[in-house]
């Protein structure tokens, strides 16, 4: 099949279209030309919030499946419904972080409630799933939900303050403290984005999977002190993990509050299950500890994806350690 990915170079995105042409479907990446396309896919050089100059570069092609990596209100799934209304499925890629904050039970399926009260870019992704949902009840618009939650790949190292990049794994190899939320107790789950891929492609051109969500996560389960740890051996070093409250990190860095309290530090363990019923070869293949040695050797030997220069994990880290030693704490 055609498959036009919307940001088709990201974190995610990149894998799953590596995926997608693997299976030997056509993949067209649409792109506004600021990041190289890697060799063997088509690009289409457009500005998707300018929808005359989307159907001017579309015009003429056949386009099976659209799958949207970047829609984070309704009027960019509105506009996408008006372009794409006679193709044969298109996939929302939305959020994990829209269920219920703190989930009311565990693991986590997508029958548990939905509503973040703490972060507007979950509250904006349950948003575009809701509308594309009516547009499916009301006219079989062919739409498939695909809920992600901390997804990584070799550019990224997991933390909870941004993941993108070599920033965190820097910190680690100089010796400087991290904070961990809480105690870093806190179940979490993190997906090699290789395998969140495998689980994409199985979902496309089933008919069974329109008009339905599906989240796709590993299996796997670790506290954030774990996470840590097997990033600092990944680096080579012992790292100096400092406890500090959720409540406390949000004060001091209000723009934590929906990454925090509406995601990483609330527990997530996931039920895959539905995925399974579709796609019954899908499964976590690649543990944290593979996953993040491969991430720190790739950066490693690609220091121009390490976006240390732009990364905002060292003045975070600082800024909530010296405050938290500032209050009277120990342990910085």
């Amino acid at each position: 099949m055609r498959i036009l990915l919307l940001g088709g170079t990201g974190n995610l995105s990149s894998a799953c279209a590596a995926e997608l042409r693997a299976r030997g479907h056509q993949v067209i990446l649409l792109t506004r030309g600021r990041s190289p396309v890697p060799a063997g896919f088509e690009a289409v050089v457009a500005d998707r919030k300018d929808p005359e100059g989307m159907r001017r570069a579309l015009a003429g092609r056949s386009i099976d499946v659209v799958i949207n990596f970047i829609g984070y209100e309704v009027a960019d799934v509105a506009l996408d419904h008006e372009l794409f209304r006679d193709i044969r499925q298109y996939v929302f890629i939305s959020s994990a972080t829209v269920y219920a904050k703190p989930p009311p039970r565990l693991p986590i399926t997508e029958e548990t409630p939905l509503g973040n009260p703490f972060w507007d870019y979950a509250q904006g992704k349950q948003a575009c799933e809701e509308w594309l949902l009516g547009r499916w009840r009301a006219e079989g618009f062919p739409v498939t939900i695909v809920r992600p939650s901390h997804t990584y790949s070799e550019r990224w190292i997991p933390n909870p303050v941004s993941s993108a990049g070599y920033a965190f794994a820097a910190r680690l190899e100089r010796g400087a403290a991290v904070w961990v939320p809480d105690q870093g107790e806190n179940p979490w789950t993190l997906t090699w984005a290789g395998d969140f891929a495998v689980g994409l492609a199985g979902l496309i051109g089933q008919d069974a999977a329109l008009g339905q969500a599906f989240h796709i996560t590993s299996d796997e389960v670790l506290t954030w002190n774990q996470i840590y740890r097997e990033i600092a051996a990944a680096v080579g070093v012992q790292p100096r993990m400092v406890p500090v409250p959720t409540d406390f990190i949000c004060r001091v860095c209000p723009e934590l509050t929906g990454p925090l309290k509406g995601d990483k530090a609330q527990p997530a363990i996931f039920d895959n299950s539905k995925l399974r019923r579709l796609v019954p070869d899908f499964r976590g293949r690649v543990p944290f500890r593979e996953g993040i040695r491969n991430a720190v050797a790739w950066l490693r030997a690609h220091p121009e994806h390490q976006r240390l220069d732009t990364s905002p994990v060292d003045r975070v880290m600082d800024a909530v350690l010296q405050a938290w030693k500032a209050s009277g704490n120990v342990g910085v």
